[in-house]
């Protein structure tokens, strides 16, 4: 086993079949396992059987542990002589807040490393054929946070338009916010979006509209988190469902 005593591994967007072997190796082995709340059943179900599990899920607005409270958590059981892993959705180091574990462990002299795991955009696009770059639609890809404090302060310009796609963690709460954002900055309202819910997981669903539909898609689908927001002509490549024109169909056949 490598020397280091705190492991942030990154679980994947929840199929259990992209974890990296490294983690699967890693779970299996651990004495501790200090986990978030989107890992999917079927990979807490590979954690080491006699491993102490240790929650610390989240959810908007509400943090069962606060993130000073995780980072005591990692160095105290590291510092007892314990193997912990630190399973979190998705990557580290995408909006994980992997980078402030992995001070907090190096600031108490903790060897730590970081096993980086599939994130919800790399796993959404794959399962849903969308390419966040294609030669003809997108020569750049930007990673943003949609609930954040100051998200009317962040300069989102040039982020998103024409070559460029954007995608957006954790904006399904703050869509309306985002669309008036965009179109504020210039996008265009007909901009091709898609909702990417609950990627590589059974129920998993890919959704597709314009930017002015975002909001009113989302409320009359119910979509919930976890998902993702793509802004970009790459949507149009995809597999997602068009939902616009499934809505313009119901109007016309009610007519």
């Amino acid at each position: 086993m490598e020397k280091a005593h705190v492991y942030l591994v990154g679980a994947g967007p929840g199929d259990p079949e992209l974890l990296t072997l490294k983690a699967a190796r890693l779970i299996a082995t651990a004495d501790v396992v200090v986990h978030d709340g989107l890992v999917d059943d079927a990979i807490m179900a590979m954690i080491n059987p006699i491993a102490r599990l240790i929650s610390v899920a989240k959810s908007r607005s509400k943090h069962t542990v606060p993130q000073d409270g995780i980072n005591a958590i990692l160095v105290r059981e590291a510092k007892a002589g314990h193997m912990v892993v630190r399973l979190k959705g998705g990557d580290p180091f995408i909006f994980g807040r992997g980078g402030e574990e992995a001070e907090a462990c190096r600031d108490a002299g903790l060897a730590v490393e970081v096993v980086p795991g599939i994130s919800a955009a790399m796993g959404g696009a794959a399962a849903s054929m969308m390419p966040l770059t294609h030669r003809d639609a997108s020569s750049a890809v930007t990673f943003v946070a949609g609930q954040c404090k100051g998200l009317t302060d962040q300069n989102w310009a040039g982020l998103a338009g024409k070559g460029r796609t954007l995608v957006i963690y954790m904006g399904i709460a703050t869509a309306a916010d985002i669309t008036e954002k965009l179109i504020s900055d210039g996008l265009s309202p007909d901009t091709p979006v898609a909702v990417l819910e609950r990627v590589t997981r059974p129920n998993s669903r890919a959704l597709r509209t314009i930017l002015t539909d975002l909001g009113d898609m989302i409320a009359r689908e119910k979509v919930a988190s976890p998902a993702i927001i793509v802004v970009g002509d790459v949507v149009l490549k995809s597999d997602a469902e068009d939902r616009l024109i499934h809505i313009a169909q119901q109007a016309e056949a009610l007519a």
